[in-house]
């Protein structure tokens, strides 16, 4: 039983966590991409600006990749954005392999103790005989009782774990979606200006 509750502690102390750290506003800020092009345009994205930006969210580390390379061609600035996308995907991942971890062992812990409070169930049975089933009764369900809290501690992380991953991919497209919308946004404006200065 002690392995399971440390395991069901874990287990809520990575639910609590994750659900604090994978809030949408905390992740993707909204109005994001709007405000790095104000910036932009009126020349306030300087080193400061985009170094606050990196510490502040990931979707702002991810947005400062190509920002450093917005000078270059598109294509220089979208593979520095998808290389750090890449980095901050699995940095939003963190401890998610120990909860599904946990929701896998701990059913296995809840059969390990009843297969050993059996074990001493026939230990009793060959010492005293079957003479006083109240004393099998409590040495069943005491054997019992660990693979029900294995389960219990199983089922919820299980269902958490399921639930991060869907929300994390969900951030991840969301994110994806803003860079691209960046690089639009920032480059379809350089080349118009480009194109407006010709013409003049």
């Amino acid at each position: 039983m002690w392995p399971l509750l440390l395991c069901s502690v874990i287990a809520a102390a990575i639910v609590a966590e994750r659900f604090w750290t994978l809030q949408s506003k905390r992740v993707t800020p909204k109005n994001l991409v709007a405000q790095i092009w104000q910036w932009d345009k009126v020349g306030h994205l300087d080193a400061k600006r985009i170094q606050d930006l990196r510490l502040a969210s990931p979707l702002g580390r991810v947005l400062t990749a190509g920002l450093v390379n917005r000078q270059h061609q598109r294509e220089v600035m979208k593979e520095s954005i998808e290389e750090v996308g890449r980095h901050v995907a699995h940095d939003l991942e963190r401890f998610l392999n120990t909860l599904g971890t946990i929701a896998s062992i701990t059913p296995l812990l809840g059969l390990l103790g009843t297969v050993i409070g059996m074990i001493k169930v026939f230990t009793v049975i060959t010492a005293q005989g079957v003479g006083d089933p109240a004393v099998l009764a409590e040495g069943i369900s005491e054997a019992l009782i660990t693979t029900a809290a294995g389960l219990t501690v199983a089922i919820p992380s299980l269902m958490f774990y399921r639930y991060f991953r869907g929300r994390i991919d969900e951030l991840v497209v969301s994110m994806e979606q803003e860079a691209m919308k960046m690089i639009e946004v920032m480059h379809g404006q350089r080349e118009k200006d480009e194109e407006s200065g010709s013409t003049e």
